[in-house]
């Protein structure tokens, strides 16, 4: 599912609530359920743009190596397989 707003959006809206702008009025103008923007401040809440940033690196790397690890678990039962069977 295609997210309507990128993360540098969301923390820029969460830092205009911080700022003392009222949720209900937020949520109003950008069409969005309460929750939805309760949510992104359970997420979000304290970070900048930055952090964002990083988090979604990190997250993209652990990604891959939880890939890499699963493909080296399957290569490594292979072998296994076929030594147990060579013997």
């Amino acid at each position: 599912m295609k997210q309507r707003f990128t993360e540098e959006q969301i923390v820029k809206v969460l830092n205009e609530h911080q700022n003392g702008r009222p949720a209900t009025e937020i949520v109003r103008e950008l069409g969005i359920a309460e929750q939805t923007f309760y949510n992104w401040k359970h997420k979000y809440g304290g970070m900048g743009v930055s952090d964002v940033k990083r988090l979604k690196q990190l997250e993209e790397e652990n990604r891959r190596l939880k890939e890499l690890v699963a493909e080296l678990s399957l290569d490594n039962k292979i072998l296994k397989d076929v030594v147990s069977k060579n013997l």
